[in-house]
């Protein structure tokens, strides 16, 4: 017996004030308070009880590991040399990051908190005699470093979730103007949480510089003031946003304008989904290239505001729409309006002129030419209007394709016209024909009669007026010469 060595001292008679005994205590009944706390979340979280049986089960795991790591804690500070390292937030990894993304931030702080009452709760029993003070604080010292231990972890999450969100906006924003399909448009789209609320527009205008987060943050913040949504993309010094659920593009990017930078700011037409934005993009950086051309455009304009300096520039989508829906529509609705509007121009835009070229009543050139912005959308009495038709008919015309003037039945000799009445003519019985032609003789010269009748109450009238003016001329020439009378 004597040859057996002495029994180990207790830490608390080798070291006072140390925390051993206690931090035992807390050891063994690990499982137990993992339990209780899971238990309590359950009868005080309500949306923990409708989370599914494995995410509970990770819960968990995290308390367990939450318990050992205060433990672990426990004993590095109890040692009295430097603070304990942290690794407050390593418990955390206990769980996979599929529950990072079930639970938010507001959510796990819950989770930390009720576990942490659960375990002062059951502090009087598990600490030793005299110690009860001490392990409170340290566990309330525990507490706080593991909220900046869960903090730490959301903030690396949102991080990397913020760069990959930006990675993913760029290479959408760079798919709608490279024009890839709509497959591609709406997985990304999907990736990035778009709800496609229609319509949707491209806008495109000169980015203010610096760091590209800084600018789309800046577009961001203004978005969410006016409850749109919103992708953006700086690409080089141009910023590329895309606009969705917005009815009026135009009056929401100029909401927007405060995340540009200098310059002009295009906006392309309103488009009903992200699968046709492409269009909308086009003509969104096809206006933003040809915007230097008119100095004093809006700020914010349509893209198609811009169709005569795109023509010039060289897009072909403006100058199909020009060429189409402009000069086509002139065509189409006749030569009159064609050679109407040529009569304006080369009159200098003088209402009278054009008259007297086509030896017609100014209210009839004043009838065409609103007649012609109806057809339009162009009023050739706005000047830039009036220079948009100008390109127009210029386009028109060099184009071998543009269409030609339809023919008007009555000069088409080729083409006779025929009766509606064919089919009745043909199998109707003889005696019901003469009866027709016998009517119709008559109402031809019934017709013939009324039109002599009119012809020649108006020359009647107008000798009656000469005769008029002669009397009354004569009359006061005897009245003023008596002698001559």
């Amino acid at each position: 017996m004597t040859d057996q060595p002495p029994p180990p001292e207790p830490p608390d008679a080798a070291a006072p004030g140390s925390l051993e005994a206690s931090v035992r205590a807390i050891e063994r009944a690990a499982g137990a308070l993992a339990t209780a706390s899971v238990a309590r979340m359950d009868e005080t979280l309500p949306w923990f009880r409708e989370l599914p049986a494995d995410q509970r089960a990770w819960v968990m795991l995290v308390a367990q590991a939450g318990v050992r790591s205060l433990v672990e804690w426990l004993r590095n500070r109890d040692k009295g040399g430097p603070a304990p390292p942290d690794n407050s937030d390593e418990f955390f990894d206990a769980a996979p990051r599929a529950l990072a993304r079930s639970i938010n931030l507001f959510q796990t702080v819950q989770l930390i908190r009720v576990t942490i009452e659960v375990v002062e709760a059951q502090l009087p029993h598990l600490a030793a005699d005299g110690q009860e003070q001490g392990i409170r604080e340290a566990v309330l010292h525990y507490s706080r470093e593991v909220a900046f231990g869960a903090a730490r972890v959301y903030a690396r999450a949102a991080e990397t979730r913020g760069a990959w969100d930006a990675r993913l906006q760029a290479l959408l924003v760079d798919a709608l103007l490279r024009g890839d399909s709509s497959d591609v448009l709406a997985s990304r789209a999907a990736a990035l949480g778009w709800a496609d609320a229609p319509p949707v527009a491209v806008a495109v205008g000169r980015s203010p510089g610096g760091e590209a987060a800084a600018v789309l943050h800046t577009v961001y913040r203004a978005a969410r003031r006016i409850g749109v949504e919103i992708l953006g993309g700086v690409h080089g010094d141009r910023l590329v946003v895309v606009l969705g659920g917005a009815t009026d593009p135009m009056a929401a990017t100029e909401r927007l304008l405060v995340g540009f930078g200098d310059g002009p700011v295009v906006v392309g037409p309103a488009v009903p989904s992200l699968d046709e934005a492409t269009e909308s993009a086009r003509a969104a950086l096809a206006g933003y290239r040809a915007a230097p051309a008119w100095p004093a455009a809006p700020r914010p304009v349509a893209a198609a505001d811009l169709l005569p300096e795109r023509a010039l520039a060289g897009d072909a989508e403006a100058r199909r729409i020009l060429r189409q829906e402009v000069y086509g529509a002139l065509v189409r609705a006749g030569g009159e309006l064609l050679e109407t509007l040529d009569a304006f121009f080369a009159g200098g835009g003088v209402l009278e002129s054009a008259a007297r070229g086509l030896f017609v009543h100014p209210n009839t050139v004043r009838y065409r030419l609103r007649r012609i912005g109806e057809v339009t959308g162009f009023a050739p009495l706005v000047p830039r209007d009036a220079f948009a038709l100008r390109i127009a008919l210029t386009i028109g015309r060099l184009d071998p394709f543009a269409p030609t003037p339809c023919r008007s039945p009555r000069d088409d000799s080729r083409f006779p016209r025929l009766s509606p009445y064919l089919p009745v003519i043909l199998l109707a019985p003889p005696y019901v024909i003469r009866v027709a032609s016998e009517v119709n003789g008559r109402l031809r010269r019934v017709t013939a009669w009324i039109c002599w009748h009119n012809a020649t109450r108006s020359f009647v009238g107008i000798l009656q007026t000469r005769w008029s003016t002669l009397v009354c001329s004569a009359t006061r020439v005897s009245v003023g010469n008596p002698e001559k009378s």
